[in-house]
């Protein structure tokens, strides 16, 4: 079974749009525990522009599922990972700029040993830890090297290219590096751009895939499959009748 774990950071962005505390995160995250997701995740970020540090530790006291915390291995997020003890730890080499995960860690580049001295530390404290990367042989022999528990393959190309046959190449690259991990004793995690269509070809083709961390697509597709139902709530609040559907234009004539 693939596990869920829902991604907040649009709630929180939402939010923080307009200031005070609607909409609630921790509302979200008991919304979505009580509709059967597997876990919660969050990506705070530097410039707290949605995910903060006070959402953080609310939603660790609160949770039932698991928690899985991602963000650069910065001191500051570090520290807050070992403060919280999430269930997981998924470390993304964002710069604190970015808008959104867009690579994969490059542990074949330079110096990365600095990599077993984060993660060992986690792996002590119980928090299980992952890598996010790109599907790349030499990318997930590393990081099996380093220390790390999972691998988060990184979906975004995948997701872009996906009814082509650019995306089906890189559907098999996807499906050989989960392969490769199992075997090196790693578990697999992916994410980033997956939605209802992208989804169902890669868990079929990725065997052995445990969890995905899917937010932006799944919040979007909760605002049009719960807009009818909030319309006719504020209708019934205001004591309204529905407006019906739109009559239909009489065809003009040739």
């Amino acid at each position: 079974m693939v596990r869920l774990s829902v991604n907040l950071n649009k709630i929180a962005l939402l939010r923080n749009s307009r200031g005070g505390a609607i909409p609630d995160v921790l509302r979200a995250a008991r919304t979505c525990i009580a509709a059967g997701c597997h876990g919660i995740t969050v990506h705070p970020r530097p410039d707290a522009r949605h995910i903060t540090t006070r959402d953080v530790l609310e939603l660790a006291a609160l949770l039932t599922v698991e928690f899985n915390l991602e963000g650069y291995p910065s001191p500051a997020f570090l520290e807050l990972v070992h403060r919280v003890k999430p269930t997981q730890a998924t470390l993304v080499p964002d710069p604190p700029d970015v808008l959104t995960s867009n690579a994969g860690w490059n542990l074949t580049a330079g110096n990365t040993h600095w990599m077993r001295d984060v993660l060992a530390p986690l792996r002590d404290a119980g928090i299980r830890s992952s890598l996010f990367i790109a599907p790349d042989p030499a990318q997930i022999e590393r990081a099996r090297e380093v220390g790390a528990d999972r691998i988060e393959l990184y979906t975004g190309p995948y997701a872009n290219a996906f009814g082509t046959a650019a995306g089906e190449s890189i559907l098999r690259a996807h499906r050989d590096a989960a392969r490769l991990a199992r075997r090196l004793g790693l578990g697999v995690n992916a994410g980033h751009d997956l939605d209802l269509k992208n989804i169902p070809p890669y868990v079929r083709a990725v065997k052995g895939l445990q969890e995905t961390s899917i937010g932006h697509a799944l919040i979007n597709d909760a605002l049009y499959l719960g807009l009818t139902r909030a319309v006719k709530a504020y209708l019934k609040a205001l004591g309204s009748r529905p407006l019906g559907p739109p009559a239909k234009r009489p065809r003009r004539r040739a």
